[in-house]
């Protein structure tokens, strides 16, 4: 127990509990008047949403997206570029020399044989005998040529039995020979069926040829080795 001044007596209790009341009175007035210390108090608010938005916690940003919601796409990789194709091939261009096809040349030498492939291994199906033969060329493979004849027969044939030399053959029986290209010119001298004479020049219609020490204007179409409308100089 403790005396008070004018000697009356108060309990300890009653002393020390309003001793509590004012310190308590004292941290709170201390706590209104400085504010929060703490670091979470110092965060500055968030300003308030505008109507209509909600607010959504800054610990979500960052979050997974909920299961079966949309989620945004990678970036794909870029393409890889196409792969360069070759033009297609003109089927009137030789895959070899780039010359025209069909084409035709003469037989360089006194025999020449016309395979069934273009190569050595396979079979031989024709022999050509007469030099100076004219022969056209179909198709082209490395160094074989596939040529025929004015009767269609043929085959594959080495290059180099070829020549670029261009012939005729007469077709017609006793074909005329004139001194000019026209059917009225005088005719200079007549060549059975089966001559072979060498192409000097040729107009649309009309070839100049030499042959067995003759020369004169013939009409293409007693002639074969040349194309209807070529013009040879």
């Amino acid at each position: 127990m403790r005396k008070r001044a004018d000697g009356m007596k108060v309990p300890v209790r009653a002393v020390l509990a309003a001793a509590g009341l004012a310190v308590l009175a004292s941290v709170s007035l201390a706590q209104e008047t400085a504010g929060p210390d703490n670091a979470a108090a110092r965060r500055p608010m968030p300003r308030p949403a505008p109507t209509g938005q909600e607010v959504q916690p800054a610990a979500m940003e960052n979050a997974p997206p909920a299961r079966g919601a949309a989620t945004p796409a990678a970036p794909s990789a870029p393409a890889a570029p196409a792969a360069r194709k070759d033009p297609p091939r003109d089927p009137n261009v030789g895959s070899v020399t780039s010359l025209p096809l069909p084409r035709y040349v003469s037989l360089k030498t006194n025999e020449g044989n016309a395979r069934r492939g273009p190569g050595l291994t396979h079979r031989i199906d024709w022999v050509f005998t007469r030099a100076g033969m004219p022969l056209r060329i179909t198709a082209e493979f490395e160094n074989w040529r596939r040529i025929e004849d004015s009767e269609g027969a043929g085959g594959w044939i080495h290059y180099t039995l070829l020549s670029g030399v261009r012939t005729a053959l007469v077709t017609q029986d006793m074909a005329e020979f004139r001194t000019l290209p026209d059917p009225a010119a005088p005719v200079s001298f007549q060549a059975e069926w089966g001559v072979i004479g060498r192409i000097l020049e040729c107009e649309p219609d009309w070839c100049r040829l030499s042959t067995d020490g003759e020369r004169g204007w013939v009409e293409k179409t007693a002639i074969w080795g040349v194309n209807p409308g070529e013009i040879i100089e």
